[in-house]
């Protein structure tokens, strides 16, 4: 008698098979004219998006805590964080950077009822996002060339969208740079429509930051009230010293031993607006004011670089005529 072999046929059972298939299954897997169902690929999750939140309210306590509360419902993370009380105004000023994976209007929804509670003015604004901006220049370059020097080689978070002159002197400097330039002249008969023309410019450009160069005209009250906030002036001495035109004969007839300069947000009151940045330099006796101007042309380019990119990093916050300043 032969022993069965070790490989003879025997009974198929469904342990045989994987638990979703059959023996029948099993027959007829990649067999042609069989379709497979697709595999189920989960949802990937949404993009982490990097915010910054600004807000100022009356101080009272709690405050920080339903802040961060509301965001690490939403899963957020809180990457710096920066605050100030102000004793005489009573208000209470906050910068918050986090990551959160919550859409945009989920999260500001939240932040809406809690601002609600808190009488809060508040913003979220996107990281590293270059701010629109419009630089306005007569014939001075220095500060011009700086700013879009820094915004293509340095980083500064700008994006230049244009430049407006009411001379054609920095058309040159302005075209090498690669931004369009836009002369609009200015007269005490044509202020109105040349503000007009600038107003038109601002609007169809999306313009979100005007920053003044160098630029030697006054603004009128109604359009400094119509872009009230987003208006960053450049004035070549250390105010509240030395304000109106030519402040370097002012500061040279004094024998100052110091000139600086000062950015600020611009107002209907000339060179009175918040003050940003300021910086100075020791000068002395022997000091001509073509020396004065030229070591304080040096000056302006640091301090309105300075403002431009706080102010793009959402780091600045209006508190009544001062500003807070988050570096």
């Amino acid at each position: 008698m032969r022993r069965p072999h070790r490989d003879a046929a025997r009974p198929s059972r469904s342990s045989d098979y994987p638990a979703d298939m059959t023996s029948e299954t099993a027959d007829t897997a990649g067999a042609p004219g069989t379709v497979e169902a697709p595999a189920t690929v989960a949802p990937s999750p949404p993009a982490p998006q990097h915010l910054v939140l600004t807000l100022s309210c009356p101080d009272r306590p709690g405050i920080v805590h339903a802040v961060s509360g509301a965001l690490a419902r939403r899963g957020g993370n809180i990457t710096e964080s920066q605050q100030f009380g102000d004793p005489e105004s009573g208000l209470f000023f906050m910068r918050v950077s986090v990551v959160t994976r919550v859409p945009r209007p989920e999260l500001e929804a939240d932040l809406a009822e809690m601002a609600e509670q808190y009488e809060m003015h508040w913003a979220l604004h996107e990281v590293d996002r270059p701010l629109r901006t419009l630089l306005m220049v007569s014939k001075e370059a220095h500060c011009l060339s700086d700013l879009l020097f820094r915004a293509t080689s340095q980083g500064l978070p700008i994006d230049v969208v244009g430049v407006v002159g009411n001379h054609e002197d920095l058309r040159s400097v302005t075209e090498f740079y690669g931004a369009s330039f836009h002369h609009i002249p200015v007269t005490r008969d044509t202020k109105a429509t040349a503000e007009s023309e600038l107003l038109a410019l601002v609007d169809s450009l999306g313009v979100e930051l005007v920053v003044l160069a160098r630029y030697m005209q006054i603004l009128s009250p109604a359009l400094c009230e119509r872009l009230h906030g987003s208006v960053i002036n450049i004035h070549h001495s250390f105010l509240p010293s030395f304000k109106g035109a030519r402040p370097y004969y002012q500061a040279h007839d004094r024998g100052v031993k110091i000139i600086g300069a000062t950015a600020h947000y611009v107002t209907a009151e000339l060179d009175e607006g918040p003050i940003i940045e300021q910086d100075v330099e020791r000068v002395d006796h022997t000091m001509t004011v073509d020396t004065l101007t030229a070591l304080g042309g040096d000056v302006e380019n640091v301090v309105l670089a300075r403002a431009v990119k706080w102010h793009a990093e959402h780091r600045i916050m209006l508190n009544g005529h001062k500003t807070v300043v988050f570096r």
